[in-house]
């Protein structure tokens, strides 16, 4: 059996002590004095809301932006959010649960008499997951395949309502290349395109329900704006085609999420030119283009630290054991990237135990506490210095971070999670 590692990060350094802000810093410093050993994420929700504010202010007045909350659901990141964008993509009950108290705080964008501000995504939706939603009157529900839209239809007669949908697509093809990569191809997400006319034909004829338009989500971890830009623009020329041929009074063009994270030297994603692409191609009167970013908005809003439990030298290479792990931040490891680190160091140390263990100068890979070799979060990097005690930071760990681990297995504590 094989193991999936991150990517060697041989020649590459670890960040200088400057890439933290130094308030993170000084935070960190004070958690770990009174947390040893210290396992936890730091959040900076202004942060948040500012990428969101840049992106929203980069779009034409006919573009939304709706954050994705599987990417961090913290409460605080949220209600900093819900001053930024124009509502909230969830998933599941706990997140509109956590979306519907975000919007609803007095610096939320407030629900008013019209629809709740909340998309809804997933190719498994239950019965309960799509009450909840049709219940609380959410703005526009994606469904998946024909069965789930009788099921919203037969819910919303129950419920003496009408539920907005759209249709999510999986498109044929897609003239453009870069990071698109869920499109085309078999899929558990969407309609086949092939499928849209007759899956459109049936849903017409369901009571309780109000087609709006569709939803396509085939960009991934894209940090071309050019490329974004085209696959934008072919999803509001497709989307006006189709909804014309079927006779579908279009208000709804989502285009997912899909805009890329910089990581190391990477150029980062041109919001600016981003949205001056797309003004070209506008939508048809009376709808809007809606874009659905996580990541992008909260990847470095947050920071994961993790106290150096252990440090070894095996066979000539020195090992950095964790108060933590794949158990609290297992994106290094799911995504198979090298996500760099930052090495703060503390005073906690106990003479009693000895020579506190040193690297200097050296190659260093990175794991956590778990019994097995799986958990490793960073190989071969190069430090100036780490000693047992100190913390390993990792940046860009605010989305993706606590929700995405795994932390019940071995049964350690969970990362704490802290807010500047």
């Amino acid at each position: 059996m094989s193991i999936e590692l991150p990517p060697s990060a041989a020649h590459r350094a670890a960040y200088p002590l400057t890439r933290l802000p130094e308030r993170v810093t000084t935070r960190l410093t004070e958690l770990a004095r009174d947390r040893a050993p210290l396992a936890a994420y730091l959040y900076d929700p202004a942060t948040a809301a500012t990428r969101a504010r840049e992106l929203r202010t980069a779009l034409p007045q006919w573009a939304a932006v709706y954050y994705a909350v599987k990417a961090n659901a913290h409460p605080q990141v949220l209600a900093a959010l819900a001053e930024e964008v124009a509502g909230f993509e969830v998933a599941s009950r706990s997140e509109l649960a956590l979306a519907r108290t975000a919007l609803t705080t007095p610096a939320g964008a407030g629900t008013g008499s019209g629809p709740l501000p909340v998309l809804a995504a997933g190719p498994a939706k239950t019965v309960a997951v799509l009450t909840d939603l049709i219940a609380a009157g959410a703005e526009t529900i994606n469904a998946e395949s024909l069965l789930e839209l009788r099921r919203i239809s037969r819910i919303a007669q129950e419920l003496g309502t009408t539920a907005r949908v759209a249709l999510r697509v999986n498109p044929a093809h897609i003239p453009i290349t870069g990071s698109l990569t869920m499109g085309g191809v078999p899929s558990a997400f969407g309609v086949p395109e092939p499928d849209v006319p007759d899956v459109l034909a049936a849903a017409r004829t369901l009571p309780a329900l109000d087609l709006t338009g569709f939803h396509i989500h085939a960009a991934s971890g894209n940090l071309d704006a050019d490329t974004h830009a085209a696959y934008v623009r072919w999803c509001v020329r497709w989307a006006t085609d189709t909804a014309a041929a079927c006779g579908i009074d279009l208000r709804h063009i989502d285009t997912g999420g899909g805009i890329g994270v910089a990581f190391e030297d990477e150029k980062p994603f041109d919001t600016a030119r981003f949205g001056e692409l797309i003004a070209d191609t506008p939508p048809p009167p009376g709808a809007r283009v809606i874009l659905e970013p996580g990541r992008y908005l909260v990847a470095d809003c947050g920071w994961y630290a993790a106290e150096v439990t252990d440090l070894k030298n095996s066979y000539g290479h020195w090992y950095a054991m964790l108060r933590g792990g794949i158990n609290h931040f297992q994106l290094p490891t799911s995504w198979a990237i090298v996500h760099n680190i930052t090495v703060l160091p503390t005073e906690n140390w106990n003479d009693a135990d000895g020579p506190r263990p040193t690297a200097e100068d050296a190659p260093l890979t990175v794991v956590g506490e778990l019994c097995t070799p799986e958990d490793t979060l960073l190989r071969d990097i190069h430090v100036s210095r780490i000693r047992a005690g100190d913390l390993v930071v990792f940046p860009n760990a605010g989305s993706y971070g606590w929700e995405f681990a795994m932390p019940h297995f071995l049964g350690h504590p969970p990362a704490e999670r802290h807010v500047l």
